[in-house]
């Protein structure tokens, strides 16, 4: 058995000013691609595994991934995409690690523009793919896949599990002739993303359900939370059940997926968030700081790096000193040019310098002036380490050159490269220990609860124009197709 394994994974904010090159996916080929990805927490590392262990023949043609930011250049994605389809033909079974919110310059379906070409190059061959909880999927997605399953967590630590789910099913289907089908149901229902969690609330409650089905004996069923920030036609919540394909479990699932959109769409209320203003936000910070005995978490959600954000928003820590928070751990802000005059200053050395702020937000119409801050250059490193987490465990992670700036009031960590607070080290590799400081702000949404959560005496959502914002007026949606909720009274 001849198996085609690839990964070509990104989530796209049509919002995000940060460009999307080729080279942003750090792509790996052929053998470079299977080392690259053997092993790893991943939904193709998984499907390595049980190919491997079934004794076929791996075919690895790609495995490219890069952060959430706007749309994937035309010539990346048909590069990437061309990869994947040229490897089909001849190819017994072919399973896709994608993310299912991908939008190209020439593409508003990236994924399901791909699968329908993989398709055609191979008729023969079933499909299977796992995907993103975040994925937006479409009915081309489901016509051109024979098994589909999507992580069951947010913040996700069950892409491994995910690659299993799907692996089993499509390999399965490959030896023994088993047929699958994929049905669904899109509800006109836009959730927010500090909503799509499955730690608590309506998503939590929707996911238990679709593994309970699963646990009686469906295939597969995945709930699919979307990704808002995308202006495509419907950036919208999606149920999709893989099942056996005989009347009787086509009407089993069926069943289960009927009922998981019903208590989706009476529990719609849920899926959304309402953000409120940034001083109150902030005051109660300030008011979970007294007596507490543990730093106070802020998240900046409006500019979160693994949903598109620049990283380099200045609203947040620009209020917290304007209300007279102090002794803040910041990071890390994305300044290059700041990153320069700091290093090239060195350490010990006294700077002034205009911090953040630096890249337009054209798509939302604002744009910023940069914060001009007076501190001290406490070290300079090469921004390295290593994800310790239960998130990207043992992923080795780069910020570029990194500086601790101290300017008194906060502790800021700037650095050449966005970077999502995956771990302690994000502080750890330039010397600063977060959990010694009265507050600390990160830029993040969902990923760094897992570690910084329990460290923390409380968390406070924090959010402000940014192109990562839960405040769905800042956007000029002009493709969704209306109506929908929350965006329209349903």
């Amino acid at each position: 058995m001849k198996v085609l394994i690839a990964r070509l994974n990104h989530e796209t904010n049509t919002f995000s000013p940060v460009a999307t090159p080729l080279d942003a996916f750090e792509p790996r080929y052929g053998a470079d691609a299977y080392r690259a990805q053997k092993g790893m927490r991943t939904a193709m590392s998984a499907f390595i595994d049980l190919a491997e262990a079934a004794g076929a023949e791996l075919v690895t043609p790609v495995s490219a991934a890069a952060n959430p930011s706007g749309r994937v250049a035309a010539a990346a994605y048909d590069a990437l995409c061309q990869r994947i389809v040229d490897a089909a033909p001849g190819c017994d079974a072919i399973l896709l690690d994608l993310h299912g919110a991908m939008v190209a310059e020439n593409s508003a379906d990236g994924e399901g523009d791909l699968l329908a070409r993989v398709r055609a190059a191979a008729p023969g061959a079933p499909i299977g793919v796992a995907l993103d909880l975040h994925g937006n999927i479409t009915q081309k997605m489901v016509d051109n896949a024979d098994v589909m399953a999507g992580f069951q967590t947010y913040p996700h630590i069950d892409m491994v599990e995910t690659g299993e789910r799907a692996g089993r099913l499509l390999l399965a289907m490959a030896r023994e002739g088993r047929r699958h089908v994929v049905l669904w149901k899109r509800l006109p229902l836009m959730s927010h993303t500090l909503r799509s969690t499955t730690l608590s609330g309506a998503m939590r409650d929707a996911v238990q359900r679709a593994c309970a089905a699963e646990a009686a004996g469906v295939a597969a069923v995945s709930v699919f939370a979307g990704f808002a920030l995308a202006d495509i036609e419907a950036p919208c919540v999606s149920v999709v059940v893989t099942s056996a394909d005989t009347p009787a479990a086509r009407a089993e699932a069926q069943q289960a997926l009927d009922a998981i959109a019903e208590q989706i769409w009476a529990a719609r209320t849920g899926f959304t968030y309402k953000s409120e203003p940034l001083a109150d936000s902030l005051a109660h910070a300030k008011a979970a700081a007294e007596g507490a005995t543990r730093p106070v978490l802020l998240l900046d959600h409006s500019d979160n790096c693994m949903s598109g954000g620049t990283c380099d928003t200045m609203d947040v820590l620009e209020a917290a000193l304007a209300q007279g928070l102090v002794d803040i751990a910041v990071g890390p802000i994305c300044d290059p040019q700041a990153v320069r005059v700091l290093a090239e200053a060195g350490v010990g050395a006294e700077v002034e310098l205009p911090l953040g702020n630096k890249i337009p937000l054209a798509s939302i119409g604002v744009t910023k002036e940069p914060v001009v801050l007076r501190g001290t250059v406490r070290s300079v490193t090469d921004g390295q380490y290593t994800v310790t987490g239960p998130t990207y465990t043992g992923m080795r992670c780069s910020m570029g050159r990194s500086v601790h700036f101290d300017t008194g009031a906060a502790q800021i960590v700037v650095t050449e490269r966005t970077q999502e607070p995956w771990d302690l080290g994000v502080f750890s590799c330039v010397g600063l220990d977060p959990t010694r400081h009265r507050f600390m702000l990160l830029k993040s949404r969902m990923y760094c609860r897992p570690v910084f959560g329990p460290l923390s005496a409380a968390l406070i959502e924090c959010d402000s124009a940014g192109v990562t914002s839960s405040d769905y007026a800042l956007f000029p949606f002009r493709n969704v197709r209306r109506p929908v909720y929350p965006l329209d009274p349903l």
